[in-house]
């Protein structure tokens, strides 16, 4: 076993070929603190993946009580032993120096530190003076995807059933939100069909938004050994950014932003046309079609290409792969999702599938994956817009059925209507009626839309605020309350990765000073306000990791994501992941959904009852018995319309934003990392040569990009972004900028851009859509600008080939 080579130049590592249908080689990557050899290690603590949602197994090396590098498992289904760069280097964050240790509390408008009494009697009184005053919908809580699998489901029991609010929601809300609805439109519930294992056995890729080798590095690993093997599979890459995967594709689509569904509905035409269809498939396990068939008759390629402004003949190309395939495998991320009618556009992805009858064989399955490490355990446990369970919220009988999980009754559960989104719950903040807002785990003062706003909400003198993390982030500079949290490696639990795979994390080292886990300090609250079952005993019963797990089995039992066949020892013993459901049906876990017809859209079991994709209406379980009596997937057809806001006038460029391979959400952990501070020390715009030009940029000029809401200053990067497009990381903040305060300088966050608006369906914010200009304020030597230049308000030219230049990181 040697140290890994240099990962930050050559993120993907050395390749291991495999032919279509071959077995992925093991390539085990490990990285360990400077001078310190495998020999110098005390012990390898079993692990996966934090800083992304690929879940990729490894072992946590521990030296003298600290965490001193990673090795990945070579036995494990995910990942066969190989790391990205945020997994070799990451751990280094829960060394940092800076890590919160001590309670804070805000006195005379100053956080100080204080204990943990003191801190937990504040947010209890707090709770429980509200509660008398103003009632339960006066509290709400707003958690992560980065927390354990226990902590979410103990969050949802002492939320959902102890307060008894119905303002519950994760972070998940602004990356996978339209994944589960997506999901849910289709085949009733929640839980990805596919698998990573149809890498290997897939003729052809499609990859919708998905800029995967970023986002997912180790799946990117997975398919580059595919390609350099034997029969490689074809790529069909949908993104109007040059990706590292676009330029390895087939057929590239470089559309512009806020035209998903255009291209998709021209793609089912095609399919449709072409006679692509398997209508034995169709008429045995799917209802819609007609409906579908109508919607899309008209919407032929050349109608396409001049909403989506790529070549009628290229969208053919596409719909040629799509049609040709024998084992199609699709995956859609938050290019689809962070767009305008996100999850409409995310259902054709499913309906291609469903019309081809590419589901539950190997090679054959769709991946609505998910942004964050635990995203899927948020959703599974009720930690946002969902009941534990994958429960159907409008089904009175799910929710007696959860009552009797709990031990409370029916009306103890808020369910008067679906939980509150995110954007919601800040409204109601920001209008005064949620009065108290606990945050566990994430940083909304950067990663929410329009952040003045965000701001300005967070500081309401009515609203009391409590953050839980592990560093003091821009979003806990606004708490009352400041609680140190314990994070990976720190505290025992278990997560579930995108493709429904099952790990345990143990605890490897003591947290620092007083920090807690998430689970403790979930449990102490709990305590404190002495949340009681409907016979008077203890609403929460257990009181550690492995025993919340069991609690989370028996609420899990008989749904979709059952995970009765498993436990801590079970995973702990095993030589990898396990794939939910695990039952007695399915012992050894189960590789794909849906192989015999889809399985969970009966109105009796079923999730959700659907809405529709443009309004984002509830529809009734009256029209869905109607529509879909015998639970069969579900054809959903939805006609495309204009985003709400387009380039125009003053701001003549589309901005998007994004995610780049070196950092994770808001820096907290990847800024405090040397190797991935270095590797993206700064925020940058990406431009096309042909606007550059224009516009007289060139590489490492300081430009402002701006709209109606705010400004950006970033380092102009020249790349093979669609013409009439720009792009910014959404990573980077404040906390390591001296100096900004409330009288100016918040020019970096890329969501202060942003726009407060979401898809209709998932509540999901709209990160990759608005309209922007942008200016030179500095050339890259340090000289003055010359007068601003701003683009004349002109049409979004058409997508040209983009070059590409080495060494630009991706």
């Amino acid at each position: 076993m040697r140290p890994t080579a240099d990962r930050i130049a050559d993120p993907w590592g050395t390749r291991t070929p495999v032919p279509q249908g071959g077995e992925w080689p093991e390539r085990v990557d490990v990285q360990l603190a400077d001078g310190l050899a495998p020999a110098d290690v005390d012990k390898w603590v079993r692990s996966a993946s934090l800083l992304h949602s690929n879940g990729d197994a490894m072992d946590i090396a521990v030296a003298g009580g600290r965490i001193v590098g990673v090795r990945g498992r070579a036995s494990d289904r995910v990942n066969r032993g190989r790391l990205g760069p945020k997994d070799l280097f990451g751990w280094q964050a829960n060394n940092a120096s800076d890590r919160l240790t001590r309670p804070l509390v805000r006195e005379n408008g100053r956080l100080v530190e204080s204990d943990w009494d003191t801190a937990m009697e504040r947010i209890v009184s707090r709770s429980r003076d509200l509660l008398a005053a103003s009632g339960p919908g006066s509290l709400a809580f707003y958690t992560s995807g980065q927390l354990f699998l226990e902590e979410y489901y103990t969050l949802a029991v002492l939320a959902r059933a102890g307060i008894g609010t119905n303002h519950v929601d994760g972070n998940t809300r602004l990356c996978t939100a339209t994944a589960a609805e997506a999901l849910k439109q289709s085949f009733g519930c929640d839980g990805q069909p596919g698998s990573y294992a149809d890498v290997e056995h897939a003729d052809t890729i499609a990859l919708y938004g998905h800029n995967v080798a970023e986002t997912q590095p180790v799946l990117w690993m997975r398919m580059l050994d595919r390609l350099e093997g034997a029969d490689p599979p074809r790529l069909l890459v949908v993104d109007p950014r040059r990706t590292p995967a676009a330029a390895r594709a087939a057929v590239h689509l470089a559309l512009r932003p806020g035209t998903n569904l255009a291209l998709m509905n021209a793609l089912l035409h095609e399919i449709v046309r072409r006679g692509a269809v398997d209508e034995r498939y169709v008429a045995a396990h799917t209802v819609g079609f007609d409906e579908l068939a109508a919607q899309v008759a008209d919407c032929t390629p050349a109608w396409a290409a001049g909403i989506c402004g790529v070549p009628a003949a290229r969208i053919e190309e596409a719909a040629e792969l799509l049609c040709g395939a024998r084992r199609l495998m699709s995956t859609v991320l938050q290019g689809f999702y962070q767009s305008h009618q996100a999850t409409a556009s995310a259902v054709q992805v499913n309906n291609v599938h469903l019309l081809r009858g590419m589901l539950g064989r190997p090679g054959c399955g769709v991946l609505q994956m998910n942004g964050q490490p635990t995203a899927e355990n948020t959703r599974e446990c009720g930690a946002n817009g969902d009941l534990p369970g994958f429960r159907n919220w409008d089904n009175e009988a799910h929710v007696a059925d959860l009552a009797r999980v709990w031990n409370v009754e029916p009306e103890a559960i808020a369910h008067y209507g679906p939980s509150t989104h995110a954007l919601q719950i800040l409204r109601y903040a920001e209008q005064g009626s949620v009065k108290m807002l606990w945050i566990s785990g994430t940083n909304p003062a950067v990663s929410l839309p329009e952040l003045s706003r965000v701001r300005a909400v967070l500081q309401r003198p009515g609203l009391f605020t409590v953050v839980q993390d592990i560093f003091r982030t821009e979003t806990a500079e606004l708490a009352d309350v400041v609680l140190p949290a314990a994070t990976w490696g720190e505290k025992t639990g278990c997560f579930t990765n995108a493709d429904r795979t099952v790990h345990l994390s143990d605890k490897a080292v003591e947290p620092p000073g007083e920090a807690r886990a998430d689970l403790d300090i979930f449990l102490d609250y709990a305590r404190r306000m002495d949340f009681r079952d409907k016979d008077g005993g203890p609403l929460v019963t257990w009181h550690d990791p492995a025993a919340a797990f069991e609690a989370w089995k028996r609420c899990s039992a008989g749904r979709p994501c059952d995970y009765t066949g498993l436990s801590h020892e079970r995973l702990r013993a095993a030589p990898g992941g396990i794939q939910w459901p695990c039952n007695d049906e399915h012992p050894d876990g189960t590789a794909r959904l849906h192989g015999d017809g889809v399985q969970w859209a009966h109105p009796d079991v079923c999730e959700s009852y659907g809405k529709d994709l443009v309004t984002g209406a509830e529809i009734t379980e009256v029209e869905y018995r109607s529509l879909n009596p015998d639970g069969k997937g579900l054809l959903r057809a939805a006609a495309y319309s204009p985003p709400h806001e387009a380039p125009g006038g003053a701001y003549p460029f589309w901005l998007t934003t994004g995610r780049t391979l070196y950092h994770f959400h808001t820096r907290t952990k990847t800024g405090r990392v040397p190797q991935l501070d270095a590797a993206a020390p700064e925020v940058w715009v990406e431009v096309s040569p042909p606007d550059a030009g224009e516009l007289g940029l060139a590489e490492g000029d300081l430009a402002e990009v701006a709209t109606p809401r705010g400004s950006v200053h970033a380092r102009v990067r020249v790349s093979g972004v669609r013409p009439g497009v720009l792009f910014l990381p959404f990573h980077y903040g404040y906390w390591d900028v001296p100096g900004v305060g409330e009288d100016g300088g918040r020019h970096r966050a890329a969501n202060e851009t942003t726009v407060t608006d979401w898809d209709p369906v998932s509540k999901q914010p709209l990160f990759k859509s608005c309209a922007a200009r942008i200016r030179l304020l500095e050339r890259g030597d340090g000289s003055p600008a010359p007068a601003p230049a701003v683009a004349a308000s002109a049409p979004v030219p058409a997508a040209s080939p983009a070059r590409s230049r080495k060494g630009d990181r991706p």
